[in-house]
């Protein structure tokens, strides 16, 4: 008993709390910069790199301008920390929808990884118009992207799939490249065009009903 208590006393007061408050308090700053970047990311989407403003992401998310520059000091960082965010959870859905280690066909891998990818720009409703800000008016941000995730996350994942299954007589033998970019805007459809949809069709595009179809769709006319 007497050790015990000495083992008990040994702590000094107030520390056995520390843990736990450190967490709560690193918790806090992954919520504050989770917000700050979807935020940064609606931002840039609407406005472009050049017209978004600091000032404006802030007010988006309730935060002043000095809370978003200790995170991230300039615009140029807080756009590529926006890119590493969302590239970071796409790559996340591929790997849980096609491991690299799954026992799938390359046709069967592809369908998977593009399902992701539908699903991501479903949820994500402002990726496809952040990446076209970014296509237009030679920015200087889109060969650092490119280096970065574009061409690995194409040549090293999706295009040693596509030729794969363009062999098996599962893809038209053209090239692969044109395969992969008609697959990113065709799974790019219901959340570019989704607005107009709704309006001309009454179709939402968020529905899982629309949805499911859209990819039956996709299914039966370009991966069989």
């Amino acid at each position: 008993m007497a050790a015990k208590t000495q083992n008990r006393q040994s702590v000094p007061k107030g520390e056995a709390g520390a843990p736990k408050r450190k967490r709560r308090k690193q918790q806090r700053a992954i919520d504050t910069q989770a917000a700050i970047l979807k935020a940064a990311l609606s931002e840039f989407a609407l406005k472009g790199f050049e017209a978004a403003s600091i000032r404006d992401i802030g007010e988006r998310v309730g935060l002043g301008h000095p809370l978003i520059t200790y995170h991230y000091p300039t615009k140029d960082v807080l756009w590529r920390a926006v890119a590493d965010y969302v590239f970071t959870e796409i790559q996340r859905i591929f790997d849980e929808k096609a491991p690299v280690d799954a026992t799938l066909s390359p046709i069967d891998r592809l369908r998977e990884e593009y399902r992701g990818f539908l699903q991501f720009t479903i949820e994500w409703q402002d990726f496809h118009q952040f990446m076209l800000r970014e296509s237009l008016g030679g920015s200087p941000r889109l060969p650092w992207l490119t280096k970065k995730y574009l061409r690995p996350i194409l040549i090293n994942r999706l295009l040693p799939h596509i030729r794969a299954a363009q062999e098996a007589g599962d893809l038209p033998k053209t090239n692969p490249f044109l395969i992969h970019y008609m697959m990113i805007g065709v799974m790019s459809v219901l959340s570019s065009l989704g607005p107009e949809m709704k309006l001309v069709s009454k179709l939402s595009p968020t529905s899982p009903k629309v949805i499911d179809a859209y990819w039956a769709l996709v299914k039966e006319t370009l991966l069989r």
